[in-house]
């Protein structure tokens, strides 16, 4: 149930109640580089999927205040079962989650039982469950690298990613149709433009944009990697074909350099996502006074999908023999 409680924001400081109910909770707040900046700005943790994951499971802490989208939560709730995990509004989704229903992927992959499973973070814990290697957006290149050369495998949800890796890594993938709302309005004719326009502007492009997008980038690369790059590069103006609310922390990382938003194809000046824009302040404060919407994730759904999970993270450090035996305690072919 979503908190709607009335909050007077003319005598009420959200952000010193926020940091003094974080600290009677022993509470930490994570933070997606999607959120708005004044989330942004209050959180103990910023990240990407990939980083925002490895970093819940290693923060010590009583309550995890995830402000992302339900499938990041539920991530944290399945790598911190002993820890309470709170979403400012339960519908934060994602179109990609909501892409893959957990049964039809469970019928695609009755379909094809030899094919491995890798499967992006952004799913449900029904279909992490019956994924067998969960990946992000900055790992998926070195885990398809890792694995048997002549090993048949899905790639799901994203598409576009898909196709990335794919002409990345060279490995044939059966891919599942579904694709990022954000990341698909963008226009790779206007970029073009909008690059005519600004010659001295690097184009840099998350991989769940589409490949007429990606042809045109200059650096390619998760949330993450897109932030590293902008700091690092001598570039001073940046096209960023992504999420607008990265932006907000490119500025912080690199001010004395320019940020545009790449131009989608809705007439609109920025991209934004909806699901991720759904949590508020005020909706962070609610949550947390009154310590709901609690992720649950029922136990034997969290053993299931803990373990494609940690397989991730194994493999983001493995070397080729540690990869090997990873790989090998996969049971094929697919029984649901």
């Amino acid at each position: 149930m979503i908190a709607t409680e009335p909050v007077d924001q003319k005598t009420l400081d959200m952000t010193r109640e926020i940091l003094r109910m974080k600290e009677e909770m022993r509470a930490v707040i994570l933070a997606h580089y999607y959120q708005d900046s004044i989330i942004q700005d209050i959180a103990d943790i910023r990240g990407d999927s990939f980083e925002l994951s490895r970093r819940a499971r290693e923060v010590d802490a009583d309550v995890i205040v995830f402000a992302g989208v339900h499938f990041m939560a539920e991530t944290a709730k399945i790598l911190n079962p002993g820890k309470t995990v709170l979403l400012p509004d339960m519908n934060a989704g994602c179109s990609l989650a909501e892409s893959a229903p957990a049964h039809l992927f469970r019928r695609f992959r009755e379909q094809h039982p030899d094919h491995l499973a890798v499967t992006y973070i952004n799913c449900t814990a029904e279909v992490k469950a019956l994924s067998d290697i969960i990946c992000t957006s900055s790992s998926a290149e070195r885990i398809l690298s890792r694995l048997p050369g002549d090993m048949p495998i899905i790639f799901a949800p994203d598409k576009n990613l898909g196709n990335y890796v794919r002409q990345k890594t060279g490995r044939n993938l059966l891919l599942w149709q579904g694709v990022c709302t954000v990341h698909e309005q963008f226009s790779a004719q206007r970029i073009a433009v909008l690059r005519a326009e600004t010659p001295d502007a690097e184009v840099i492009a998350h991989p769940e944009c589409e490949g007429v997008v990606l042809q045109q980038a200059d650096f390619v690369g998760s949330t993450g990697a897109l932030l590293q790059h902008v700091q690092k590069s001598a570039a001073r103006r940046f096209i960023v074909a992504t999420e607008s609310g990265i932006l907000h922390q490119m500025k912080l990382a690199a001010p004395e350099k320019e940020f545009i938003a790449a131009p989608p194809d809705n007439g609109c000046a920025c991209n934004i996502c909806d699901y991720m824009k759904v949590n508020t302040l005020e909706k962070l404060y609610l949550c947390m006074k009154n310590r709901s919407p609690e992720i649950t994730v029922e136990e034997n759904l969290r053993i299931r999908a803990l373990r494609p999970i940690e397989r991730m993270l194994e493999l983001a450090d493995a070397d080729a023999q540690q990869a090997a035996d990873i790989v090998r305690e996969i049971r094929l072919p697919f029984e649901a």
